[in-house]
C-alpha cells in the first residue's frame, strides 16, 4: 500500500491518490483522497472494509507502507487483519510494485497535474485499464483474473 502524490509542490489539502497494489497478482485499487493528512487516509481504509465486508481479512494480510506522517493510523486501523510494515525513507527499492504501479497511472495523470481535477470515472477507468493489462510477470495474464483465481484458491483452501 502506498501513496503518492502528482505534484512538486502539493500542500496536505490537495487532492491525491491512494494506490493500494496486490504484490503477487499486481492488482490495484486507486482511491482518490480530499488530501494527504491521516484523516482523509483513515477515512479511505475505513471505507475499503466496509466495501470488502467479510472478505477483508482475506484480501488483506500485510500492508507496507510509505512512512509518510498520513499514514501513522494504519497500525491501529489494520491491526485486528493485518500486519503493518513501513518502507524505509527513501528506499523506493522496498516498494517495488507499487513504484512500477504508478509508472503506468502517470500515462493518464501526468507528474503536475492537479488530482482534484480527475474525476472518480477517470480514476475508475485507469484502474480498470491496469487490472484488465497482461503482464509479463504473471505469464501475459491480467491482474484481475489473476486476483480472482487466487482469491478463490485462497477461498477453498480456508
Amino acid at each position: 500500500m502506498g501513496n503518492r502524490h502528482s505534484r512538486g509542490k502539493q500542500t496536505k489539502s490537495d487532492a491525491v491518490l491512494l494506490t493500494l497494489a496486490e504484490r503477487q497478482t499486481r492488482f490495484e485499487v486507486i482511491l482518490k483522497l480530499n488530501g494527504k493528512d491521516t484523516e482523509s487516509v483513515d477515512q479511505a481504509v475505513q471505507q475499503l472494509r466496509e466495501r470488502a465486508g467479510a472478505n477483508f481479512d482475506q484480501l488483506f494480510k500485510t500492508v507496507t507502507s510509505d512512512n509518510g506522517s498520513e499514514f501513522s493510523g494504519l497500525h491501529d486501523a489494520l491491526q485486528d487483519v493485518a500486519d503493518v510494515y513501513f518502507s524505509h525513507p527513501y528506499a523506493s527499492w522496498e516498494r517495488g510494485t507499487s513504484e512500477n504501479q504508478h509508472k503506468l497511472i502517470r500515462r493518464f495523470v501526468p507528474k503536475g497535474s492537479p488530482i482534484s481535477e480527475v474525476s472518480e470515472n477517470q480514476i475508475l477507468r485507469i484502474q480498470h485499464w491496469m487490472n484488465d493489462y497482461p503482464r509479463k510477470i504473471l505469464g501475459y495474464a491480467t491482474p484481475h483474473d489473476t486476483f480472482v483465481q487466487a482469491f478463490k484458491q485462497e477461498r477453498l483452501g480456508a
